[in-house]
């Protein structure tokens, strides 16, 4: 049984497509983050990266159970080097939400929902 959680959950991670999370790169992040009509946040992540991938299913639920109040979008930082070098991003994971266009908040390292939702500003129910 172990082995077969282990397998699913290394299939659902090799399937990017299946992802509620939308991965941006510069080409599209001002369009998709900074004129967003509702807050965003963007996971700077790398596949190597093991916190990201500890991260991945926490953002997952976060970005499902949040839809239409809040989008969540992933930055690959192996593939695009600009954008964590704009937002001075050092460690990954690292969490940046949007709001306006603006920094809102941030976060460094693997979160739980509730910090999630504090550097998002949406208050708990």
């Amino acid at each position: 049984m172990l082995l077969r959680n282990k397998k699913i959950l290394y299939n659902h991670m090799a399937m990017p497509n299946e992802s509620i999370v939308k991965e941006v790169s510069s080409a599209s992040f001002q369009e998709e983050v900074l004129k967003s009509d509702i807050p965003v946040l963007v996971d700077f992540w790398a596949p190597w990266c093991g916190a990201c991938r500890m991260a991945k299913p926490i953002l997952e639920e976060f970005a499902k159970k949040h839809a239409g109040k809040i989008k969540v979008v992933g930055v690959n930082t192996d593939e695009d080097i600009e954008l964590p070098n704009k937002y001075g991003v050092m460690a990954l994971p690292t969490f940046i939400a949007f709001k306006d266009g603006e920094v809102a908040g941030q976060n460094v390292g693997v979160s739980d929902e509730r910090k999630l939702m504090e550097i998002c500003g949406i208050l708990p129910d």
